[in-house]
């Protein structure tokens, strides 16, 4: 008789952190909020354990922050500190590229585009929740294609302080449109390997990003909700 082979479901606090994680990033939690667990739980219909537990693990994301005498806060960054991190992260972006042009596989290549047709559908539907989710899967296909571990466990912590202020670069619809074009032009410089053209193309884009998010910084905007 075979052996029984267990198969595992999610653990608990991991689908707690799924949706926390999307509050975050959505803007549904604002940066710099306390995370109150008693109404979290009611909202999430969880316990208050895994709860906590989903909250220590977006800590470790550096989504949150454990503030002494306050609890979990929702990560603010500010001005310096948003220059500082997109800096790094479009330098991230463009060495993830550079190599994953040189690198990628024929699968990984088929993926990537399957992943920009769908990113593409939901563009236009304009559903952003779904093209946010898509667009971050492109750039971590990307990234893993590059097969640099040390590079994917710095470009993983720096990007999740980011990935609510670049979902937000989306809420203009002229600049949302310029970042769509930007993606095409990733995927063409990608499927030809030409390494230098996608490097330079995933800096131009993290500096356009950056410039959007500091220019609603300025204008006080940056704290707007999506409409999608």
């Amino acid at each position: 008789m075979a052996d029984v082979i267990p198969i595992r479901t999610p653990v608990l606090h991991e689908q707690v952190a799924r949706k926390l994680r999307a509050m975050l990033v959505e803007g549904r939690i604002a940066a710099g909020a306390k995370l109150n667990e008693r109404e979290l739980s009611e909202r999430l219909q969880v316990s208050r354990t895994p709860l906590r537990e989903a909250i220590r693990q977006l800590a470790a994301e550096g989504l949150v922050a454990l503030l002494p005498h306050r609890g979990a806060v929702a990560i603010h960054l500010d001005e310096a500190e948003v220059q500082h991190s997109f800096e790094l992260m479009a330098a991230l972006e463009g060495l993830s590229g550079e190599l994953a042009a040189q690198r990628i596989t024929d699968a990984e290549l088929q993926a990537i585009r399957a992943l920009h047709f769908e990113m593409m559908a939901a563009f236009t539907r304009r559903d952003l929740s779904a093209y946010y989710r898509l667009n971050a899967q492109i750039h971590a296909a990307i990234n893993a294609a590059a097969k640099n571990p040390v590079l994917t466990r710095t470009y993983t912590q720096t990007n999740a302080r980011l990935q609510a202020l670049r979902f937000r670069s989306n809420f203009d619809e002229r600049k949302w449109k310029r970042a769509v074009k930007e993606h095409s032009q990733m995927i063409d410089a990608l499927a030809a390997h030409d390494a230098p053209a996608l490097r330079q193309l995933l800096i131009t884009h993290l500096n356009n990003k950056r410039d959007v998010v500091l220019e609603m910084m300025r204008a006080g905007t940056l704290a707007m909700t999506s409409k999608a």
